[in-house]
C-alpha cells in the first residue's frame, strides 16, 4: 500500500467515522429535466408509443425546454419506460 492510501484511510475515517467508500458521480437529479420528470412519464402513459424525438420536440413547445434526445432517454431509463423493438420489427 501507497502512502498515500493510507493517508486518503485515515482522512476518511476522521472526516466520516467510517472506512465505506465515499458516493461515486454527480448525484442526478438536477439536470434540465427533474422538474419535468412526472410529465414526461405522463405524457408516455397517455400517447403510448411516442418516440425520443417527439418528446424532444413537445418539450420544447411545451416547457421551453431545449435538450438532446439522449438526455430524454437516460429520463425514460431511470423511470423503468424503456423499450426495444425486436429484430423480426414487432
Amino acid at each position: 500500500m501507497s502512502p498515500k492510501f493510507v493517508n486518503d484511510l485515515v482522512k476518511l475515517r476522521r472526516e466520516t467515522g467510517s472506512l465505506a467508500p465515499r458516493p461515486q458521480g454527480n448525484g442526478g437529479g438536477h439536470g434540465k429535466l427533474a422538474g419535468v420528470t412526472g410529465w414526461i412519464e405522463a405524457r408516455v402513459a397517455a400517447r403510448g408509443e411516442i418516440t425520443l424525438d417527439e418528446l424532444v420536440i413537445e418539450l420544447g413547445e411545451t416547457h421551453g425546454i431545449e435538450v438532446h434526445r439522449a438526455s430524454v432517454w437516460r429520463v425514460l431509463r431511470g423511470l423503468g419506460l424503456t423499450h426495444k423493438e425486436s429484430l423480426a420489427g414487432a
